[in-house]
């Protein structure tokens, strides 16, 4: 199978985003990608937090998540829909909150319907002196580690194989937090979807090195849509979109700016890695 992490430096103009995410999801079905996948944030990477809210969605009503699921049935692709703002808590009136979002992550399949949710549970803050990052300011976290099976079923003409590949979904910060993972080790994912938009200064520091880590550790394949660049408002995000194998090796990798980064997926691979040294199946914990 064929996976595309596709890189952005996403602006806060969201029919932007979504013509450039429109134009980068063709590009890697035409490469011949089955399973593409987003960066967090892609569809608005605002001026300030706030304008999350102003943007947010209901589930599964919205331009945004309708534009994720016709571009996956258009292109015949699983797609990650990297992620977006949707509705979060309601008020007593039943109307939603104006004060909090989920940062969400959907996944659509060839056919263009909805396949899975995951909300990102753990919320960024940083703070070195120059820098300050606080997502619980207008986020609402998730609680629910999520992975989905993705078949050829829905599509003769973009089949993944005659067997699933299992993969689980996370987002950005969760990266740090291994527990999360060993949470949807049961069963054991094949893949591992991170789509992000790390800082500069902790990517730097940290994201080649946590996504191995996670590969390894689970021995399964990671794939890292990110953002990568300098964005509108100022921020500078870290990029390095990658794809890694099971044994922590990094397949493809893109530094900065926007492009796909592509790379085949093997379950022979998976089934070598785990039999070679079969760590997955030493857990006492």
């Amino acid at each position: 199978m064929k996976a595309a992490a596709l890189q952005m430096v996403s602006t806060p103009s969201i029919e932007h985003n979504l013509r450039t995410a429109g134009r980068l999801i063709a590009e890697a079905a035409d490469a011949g990608a089955t399973l593409v996948a987003l960066p967090e944030y892609f569809c608005l990477m605002g001026r300030a937090d706030g304008d999350k809210l102003a943007h947010a969605e209901a589930p599964g009503d919205g331009p945004i998540q309708a534009a994720l699921a016709d571009a996956a049935r258009r292109h015949g692709v699983w797609l990650i829909g990297g992620t977006l703002p949707l509705r979060a808590d309601t008020l007593p009136t039943g109307a939603p909150s104006p004060e909090r979002v989920f940062n969400a992550c959907c996944v659509y399949t060839p056919n263009g319907e909805q396949a899975a949710r995951y909300d990102k549970i753990h919320l960024f803050q940083f703070d070195n002196g120059e820098e300050s990052y606080d997502e619980g300011r207008v986020l609402q976290a998730g609680s629910t580690p999520v992975a989905f099976d993705m078949t050829g079923s829905s599509s003769s003409s973009s089949a993944a194989g005659s067997e699933p590949w299992r993969v689980g979904l996370s987002v950005c910060y969760d990266l740090r937090f291994s527990e999360l993972y060993r949470r949807l080790a049961t069963p054991p994912c094949d893949v591992i979807a991170v789509p992000s938009a790390f800082t500069y200064t902790t990517g730097q520091a940290h994201w080649e090195l946590l996504l191995r880590t996670r590969a390894v550790e689970n021995q399964c394949y990671v794939i890292a849509p990110a953002q990568g660049g300098r964005h509108d408002n100022g921020r500078r995000t870290w990029g390095h979109s990658l794809i890694a194998d099971p044994w922590g090796e990094v397949l493809a990798v893109r530094s900065e700016g926007e492009g796909v980064v592509l790379a085949e997926l093997q379950t022979e691979r998976l089934a070598q890695v785990r039999a070679q040294l079969p760590a997955l199946r030493h857990r006492r914990l």
